[in-house]
Order: structure tokens, then sequence, then C-alpha cells
């Protein structure tokens, strides 16, 4: 018998529901009324970092190839009678998947036949077929994918930047892995990693839009099968704090140079303060910051194209900043000098409310959309994170939380600047 719950927020007056299922997976399923629309993700936390891990029945840790995740997402669509876009193609729903650093997700969007859409998404992910020959053919194509993502400058500047944060920490490394590494894969090394993360006790399923909570638990009962009670732990070498190196420049065929610029971080403390990160960097770097209109003004960076990310997963906490410019040295400067500035002076009262109202406001509005919610809903569950209470972490954050944050993160000695030049 599945356990409900409704869950409700202070703050937002809707709710959802989240299940925990007989057969040991967590379904989370958010109604919206009037929507026509409904999307559904089936995650695993499971990613590329997972290179290194251990299961709780077996006394030693394992090590498996790099890119073994993204393998393993792209073999999961084929069976051994069709694959499931062709199932799809039927009940007309847009289906795709990814894996990220930290975790695979399954997902659909339909406006009609979601049931049917759902009993796809969850028969074909717990049904792995894998062969020497179709994985001899995969380990082409996904060869040809690695090639191209190597003369990817959006891809080299990231993975560059990565490098000079971390020595050690598997995030630094490419989430599809190598032409080498994936050659080394075989049958046996998917289905042990199939059994260790696929099992429903490391997964989630979110469903939100059009949906009814009965008519998606009628579908889990008859298509979940009772998983194992086996935990797995990544199993991760000590990662230093320092930095590998400050600046890597690479020439590659762009016609204007870009950047990234990352701020190492300690990764318990930079998981704990998501939103006061959230509220910080909106203060010092968004569109409506002194510092950006500096660099605009100056013509150093560009409205299209200059951005920031609170980087975060297991064992790894990052500032990114990115962009085009001619002159990335430069803005990173500024982008010192401007926090250390905040640390010295204070962050103005007023403008902390700004940016706290605007990171709440930009939340709120995520609700209106069905593949947002499920999407969030997935991602903070894996970050043992659930999505009213980070709402209300974010309207309760203070001037003195987001001050404190800033006092040891954005250090100028933790930071690494990544620069792709146009080739001459």
């Amino acid at each position: 018998m599945a356990n409900i719950t409704q869950v409700t927020g202070k703050r937002v007056e809707e709710h959802y529901d989240l299940i925990e299922h007989p057969s040991g997976l967590r379904i989370m399923v958010y109604p919206k009324p009037g929507f026509h629309s409904a999307y559904a993700v089936f995650g695993t936390r499971y990613g590329s970092i997972d290179t290194r891990f251990r299961r709780s029945d077996e006394p030693e840790a394992s090590q498996v190839p790099e890119g073994i995740a993204h393998f393993l997402e792209h073999k999961l669509f084929e069976n051994e009678d069709c694959d499931a876009f062709a199932r799809y193609a039927r009940t007309g729903a847009s289906a795709n998947a990814y894996t990220s650093f930290d975790m695979t997700c399954y997902l659909f969007s339909c406006t009609e036949n979601v049931y049917e859409s759902l009993e796809i998404l969850l028969d074909f992910v717990q049904s792995p077929y894998f062969t020497e020959e179709t994985i001899q053919k995969e380990q082409g194509i996904i060869g040809q994918e690695i090639k191209m993502y190597e003369d990817d400058p959006s891809w080299r500047v990231l993975f560059n930047a990565l490098c000079g944060l971390y020595h050690v920490h598997p995030v630094k490394n490419d989430i599809a892995g190598t032409v080498e590494s994936i050659a080394q894969i075989t049958p046996e090394m998917l289905y042990r990693c199939y059994n260790t993360f696929y099992n429903l006790r490391n997964m989630v399923l979110c469903v939100a839009g059009n949906v009814e909570t009965e008519k998606v638990l009628e579908v889990a009962d008859r298509l979940l099968r009772k998983s194992e009670e086996v935990s797995v732990e990544r199993a991760f070498l000590p990662e230093p704090e320092e930095i590998v190196y400050p600046y890597k420049e690479e020439a590659l065929a762009v016609s204007f140079p870009m950047f990234q610029l990352g701020f190492k971080e300690d990764p318990e403390k930079g998981k704990k303060r998501d939103a006061e990160t959230d509220i910080l960097l909106e203060i010092l770097a968004s569109d409506a910051s002194p510092l950006f209109r500096k660099l605009l003004d100056a013509g150093l960076i560009n409205e299209a194209s200059f951005g920031y990310d609170h980087f975060t997963g297991t064992g790894y906490s990052a500032i990114l900043f990115s962009g085009e410019s001619r002159n990335a040295k430069t803005v990173a400067e500024a982008i010192c000098a401007e926090a250390e500035r905040l640390r010295r002076e204070g962050i103005d009262p007023q403008a902390f409310s700004r940016a706290r109202k605007a990171v709440y406001g930009r939340n709120i509005s995520a609700l209106d959309s069905s593949e947002s919610i499920a999407n969030a809903m997935a991602g903070l569950y894996f970050r043992g994170q659930e999505l009213f209470q980070y709402l209300d972490r974010i309207a309760e954050v203070t001037l003195e939380d987001v001050q404190a944050c800033l006092q040891d993160t954005l250090l100028p000695d933790r930071s690494t600047l990544s620069v792709i030049v146009p080739q001459q």
C-alpha cells in the first residue's frame, strides 16, 4: 500500500502529493488545474561523476570507465523489439533524456495520452537490453559525439575551467567520457551499473501539470517492480582545497574571445547556502547591478552572453561566470574587486531587498510551467531538498546571511580563468 502525503508550503497556495511507493520509488505528483499539458521526469541519482562507488552489499569500492552513465542513458532507449521513441510516437508525446554530473533523467511532455506515455517511461527504464553488437555500434556513435564536443568552444571553455579548479574530483572529466574510456565498456559493466544505480530506491518520479495522482499511482502499481534494499555510496578520492592552475588559454575556431571564471568553494558549505548564493549573485552581477552596468558601458561584456551559475553537487561546489570579452582578465579583476568592495563596505540593504525579491519572484514564476516544476522537484530531491522549503528559504534569507556567505567565497586565490581565443 502506497503512503501518500500532501505537501504544502508556508507561502504558496498550492500542493503536491508525495508518494512512498511499496517498490521503493519516491513519486511526486503536482496537479495544475487548468493546464493543458503534462510533464514527467524519471530520474536516478547517477551521473558522470559516479565512476568509483561502493554498494552496501559489497566490501570494496568499484571503478568503472568514464562516460558509462551517459552511455547507459543512450542504450536504455533500445530493447529487443523496438526503441522507446517509436512507442512515444504513437502517443504523441515528446520524449528526451540527459545525463549530468550528478543524475540521469528520462522525460516526456504531452497534451494527451499522458498515462499511456507514463507506461512507456516506466517500462523502458526498467527494461535494460545490452549486447556486444549494440554496444559496439553505440561506441562508434558516442565516439563521434565526443570528438564533436572536443571542438565545441563552449564545452572546452567550461572544462578547462573545471580542470583548473579540481585536482581529482571527476567533475573535471567530460560527461561523455573519452573515446578510449568508452571503448572499455562491456555488457557486464552496463548491467552492473544499471543494477546498482537504477534501483528504485535511488530514483524519483516527478509528474506535473494536467495529471491526477490516483491515475499516476494506478500506472505505478502495475509497472513498478519491487527493488532490492541496497544502497550505494560515492567513493571519491580526497580533493585538495587549492586550485590546480589560475589561468588557461586555448585557441579554437571562434569569432570572438569567450571566458569562464570559476571560484572553488567548500562543497558542504556551498550545498547548504544555495539560496544565499543565488541572492548574492543577483546583487553582484545581475543586469540590475552596478558591476554589470560598468562592464557593459566599458564594452567588456555583452548582454547576450554574460551569465553566472552556482555549480554544486556531491563533493564539489563553485561559482561560475561566463561570457564573451576581448579582455577577460579585466572582467575577472572587476568581479573580484566588486566582491572585495562588498566584503569591506557591506551590502546595501535596499540592494539586498531588491535581489531577494527578484530571486523569489523568478522561482515563483517557474511554478507556471509543468516542466520547470517537475525538473525542480527532481533536482532538489537529489540534493536532499524540497521545493516549497527551498522557496521559503529564499524568502527568509537575511542580509546578514548573505554577508556571511560572501566572507569565504569569490576569493581570488581560489579562482581559475579559462579563455578561448580565435585561432590565428
